[in-house]
């Protein structure tokens, strides 16, 4: 098994890698038509929120593949910032799993792939998380 420091190290690429998920939504989803129905403060709204969720995941990012080791000792505050990335990615995985409606636009083999294999990421990223913050 591969130690604490490691996994959230790859954890911390793998928050990289969901940004590649990100970059290919706006023209994935159409945003640039479907966006345009929207009044100009919902249409911002959106894409402030989605800057704002980039920007939390670089961070995540970040802190792990810098401070593996920091992150997977026994310090409050490590345990904490670990708990908060675990309740994030386990939120997403339930929006996910239960709240997204995703099918319509799965429409290449590929876009299924990443779309399912985003959970699998999402998992990981809970369980790795979790794990450090309960050591």
């Amino acid at each position: 098994m591969r130690s604490l420091p490691t996994l959230i190290f790859i954890g911390g690429l793998l928050h990289f890698a969901i940004l590649i998920a990100s970059v290919l939504v706006p023209r994935t989803l159409d945003w640039k038509v479907q966006l345009a129905k929207l009044p100009r403060l919902l249409r911002d709204l959106i894409w402030v929120h989605g800057v704002f969720i980039v920007l939390v995941i670089i961070g995540f990012g970040t802190l792990s593949v810098t401070h593996a080791s920091l992150l997977a000792g026994s310090c409050p505050l490590a345990r904490s910032i670990c708990a908060f990335i675990a309740i994030f990615w386990f939120c997403r995985l339930i929006v996910q799993a239960f709240i997204f409606d995703a099918e319509r636009y799965l429409t290449t083999p590929l876009l299924a792939a990443g779309y399912h294999g985003l959970s699998g990421v999402f998992i990981y990223l809970t369980l790795t998380y979790a794990a450090a913050a309960l050591v």
